[in-house]
C-alpha cells in the first residue's frame, strides 16, 4: 500500500452540531460504533458544550458512557473552554480537542473570548494538567483546531502572517497536534499550500492536521493541496454533513466517503471499508431525514465492489 492518510471522523460531532434534527445520545453512540466497524480510528465523538447552545450536542457523557472501550482506536471530546475540558475529564475520551479561533471575531461569537483570551485559556488548562501530573488516571491527549483560518465571516480574509503568530503561540504551549480549519469554506488549494508551509514554518515539531468544509466546492481540491504539502491528517464527515451554528454561511464538510475514494484510487491507504462508509452515510442520512448527501453516496465506488469480487 501507499503512503498512509489517516482521516479524522468528525461526523458525530461536526457533522451533527449544524443540523435540525436532534439525536438521542443512543443513537449518536450507534453512529461512532457504526463508523467504528466502517474503519474509522480517530473519531470526534461528542462536544462538552452547553446545550442550550447547541442542543444537538447534548448529553455528551450519556454518549460516551454508551460506548464500549476504544480497541486500538480513539475517540475526541471538543472543548471551547476551562468548564468543557473538565466536563471531558470526567468521561472516557481518548482526546481533548480545544477548539480555537485566529480572529476576534469568531472567537467572540463561538466562545466569549479574543484571541489573546482563548491563547490564555489554553494556557491555563495545559497549566491544570501539569498540576496534575502524578494524579491517578493519565489526562487525555490534548489537541488544538484553529478555526477560521482561511477566512472568518465576522472579520473577512486572515493573513498568513495572523496565522503563523497564533500556530507559534500555540505550538510554544506544547501542543503536539494543531488542526488548521477552513470553517465556512472560503479556502483554495494554492492559499492553503501557503498556509501550511508557513504553519510548518512557524512550529517544526508539531503535526498539521488540516479540516475543510466544502461551502464552495473547494473541499477535495483543498484536501489534495494539503496532501501534495505533506500533511497525513484531514478531518471528515460520513455523508458530508454538518457545518458550525456561529459561523453564517458555514455548510457541510468534506464527506469522508468521498475523500476515501479520492484517495484509494490514487494509491494511498486510509483503512476505511468503503461499502461500509456508504452504508453509514445512508443510515445517518436517514437519522437527519437528509438521504444520500455525497457524490459517492449517490454514484456508487468505482469500479463497482461486484466486479471488484469477479475479477
Amino acid at each position: 500500500m501507499g503512503r498512509f492518510i489517516q482521516i479524522v471522523e468528525v461526523g458525530p460531532r461536526d457533522g451533527l452540531q449544524n443540523e435540525k434534527a436532534v439525536l438521542t445520545p443512543a443513537v449518536r453512540a450507534d453512529f461512532v460504533r457504526r463508523l467504528e466497524a466502517a474503519g474509522a480510528r480517530r473519531i470526534e465523538a461528542v462536544s462538552f458544550v452547553h446545550p442550550k447552545y447547541v442542543p444537538q450536542m447534548a448529553g455528551a457523557e450519556e454518549v460516551m458512557a454508551a460506548l464500549p472501550p476504544a480497541e486500538g482506536g480513539s475517540r475526541i471530546g471538543l472543548v471551547l473552554n476551562g468548564k468543557g475540558y473538565d466536563r471531558a475529564l470526567g468521561t472516557a475520551v481518548d482526546e481533548v480537542n480545544v477548539a480555537m479561533s485566529a480572529t476576534d471575531g469568531f472567537g467572540l461569537k463561538n466562545q466569549g473570548l479574543n484571541v489573546d483570551q482563548q491563547v490564555q485559556m489554553l494556557a491555563d488548562i495545559i497549566a491544570g494538567r501539569r498540576n496534575a501530573e502524578g494524579a491517578p488516571g493519565a489526562a487525555p491527549k490534548l489537541t488544538a483546531t484553529l478555526s477560521c483560518v482561511w477566512g472568518c465571516p465576522f472579520d473577512g480574509e486572515v493573513s498568513v502572517e495572523q496565522v503563523s503568530e497564533l500556530v507559534i503561540r500555540i505550538a510554544a504551549l506544547g501542543v503536539e497536534e494543531i488542526a488548521l480549519a477552513d470553517t465556512i469554506g472560503v479556502g483554495d488549494p494554492w492559499s492553503v499550500t501557503k498556509k501550511v508551509e508557513a504553519a510548518r514554518k512557524a512550529a517544526p515539531d508539531a503535526t498539521l492536521r488540516l479540516h475543510f468544509h466544502d461551502t464552495r466546492n473547494t473541499g477535495l481540491a483543498n484536501a489534495y493541496a494539503g496532501v501534495e504539502a505533506g500533511v497525513d491528517i484531514l478531518d471528515a464527515s460520513v455523508g458530508g454533513i454538518g457545518g458550525c451554528p456561529f459561523a453564517p454561511g458555514a455548510t457541510g464538510n468534506i464527506a469522508s466517503e468521498d475523500l476515501v475514494y479520492m484517495l484509494e484510487r490514487a494509491g494511498f491507504s486510509t483503512g476505511y471499508d468503503l461499502d461500509q462508509m456508504i452504508e453509514t452515510a445512508h443510515w445517518i442520512g436517514d437519522q437527519i431525514d437528509k438521504p444520500r448527501l455525497s457524490a459517492l453516496s449517490r454514484a456508487g465506488e468505482w469500479p463497482p465492489a461486484a466486479s471488484q469480487t469477479s475479477a
